[in-house]
């Protein structure tokens, strides 16, 4: 079926490119500022410490459970209901005594109704090496996409797509800020997930704004990505939508485990359809892309024709 056969929308999404940018550069403030004030709630993975995953015969008093454990010296210690008021999750900061000893005096301090589920024991050491490995990931991720986009379209598009992708990883990094959601390696998994969600649909945009310049004989560059932008709307919010409604699903049948991981796939998932429509395609044009830079050379041109 041609693209003349299917009624493609007409929104203006480059007259309303600046308020997106507005709306963009106040949550990355927004984020910019939380990350530097309250920084993330880092996990067991990052942080060290013991996990200890308990379930009791009926409704267990974090309350009390607190006041055990601060008694006998777990000063600071994170007790919390874990998929039910019968589960509970102890989060123990690093401790210097042996990890069977510590987890023989969590299990005397819960009492014998308590059914222990998991003991996890992360060193600092770990955590630390943990923070650093995640952190070059996502710079490693970022440098090879910039050269892979580079190659592929031209170097306008990649610091584009590139802006866009720092866009989303802020503005999540920002929400698990801002409200204190626990940050773990889980959500660093989503979080690198996220960006190459974001990224397969910006070079889809990209690939159709390419092939417009091509082949139209529009010369406005701003009716040209226009254009681009309404011919993937459809494929861009059906590909959203079917992956937020399996992300959903997770959040809220999937257990409390996988509720970061869920939780930060859903808030890069709708970020990263907004930055493909708005912020990428905005960066190009601010970067004064035109149709002539989008024109083979003529080296490229003469192996073209010697092509079989």
């Amino acid at each position: 079926m041609s693209l003349k056969a299917i009624k493609i929308p007409t929104f203006e999404f480059v007259a309303k490119q600046l308020y997106a940018l507005i709306f963009s550069g106040i949550l990355i403030a927004i984020s910019i500022g939380s990350l530097s004030i309250q920084g993330l709630k880092l996990g067991i993975d990052f942080t060290g410490g013991t996990l200890v995953e308990a379930g009791f015969d009926k409704t267990a008093n974090v309350e009390q459970i607190r006041s055990k454990l601060a008694q006998d010296g777990f000063v600071g210690s994170d007790v919390q209901y874990f998929g039910s008021t019968k589960e509970v999750l102890i989060r123990l900061k690093p401790q210097e005594i042996s990890s069977a000893e510590l987890s023989t005096r969590v299990i005397s301090l819960l009492g014998d109704g308590a059914d222990i589920r998991r003991v996890e024991f992360v060193g600092p050491k770990i955590g630390d090496e943990l923070t650093e490995d995640g952190g070059l990931a996502m710079l490693y991720a970022l440098i090879g996409i910039l050269i892979y986009v580079a190659f592929r379209f031209e170097y306008r598009f990649a610091l584009g797509s590139i802006s866009a992708l720092i866009h989303d990883v802020l503005i999540t990094l920002g929400f698990f800020s801002v409200f204190q959601f626990e940050f773990d390696l889980t959500v660093l998994a989503a979080i690198l997930a996220v960006i190459g969600y974001s990224l397969n649909d910006t070079i889809v945009v990209f690939d159709r704004i390419r092939e417009n310049f091509l082949l139209t004989r529009k010369t406005d560059s701003k009716v040209i990505v226009n254009d681009a932008l309404n011919q993937t709307l459809s494929r861009t919010l059906m590909t959203s939508i079917t992956t937020l409604l399996v992300l959903i699903a997770l959040f809220f049948l999937g257990g409390q485990i996988i509720n970061s991981f869920a939780l930060a796939l859903i808030i890069g998932v709708f970020i990263g359809t907004y930055s493909s429509i708005f912020v990428a395609s905005a960066m190009v044009l601010a970067m004064g892309i035109k149709k002539e830079d989008m024109l083979p050379s003529e080296k490229e041109k003469q192996e073209i024709d010697t092509r079989p």
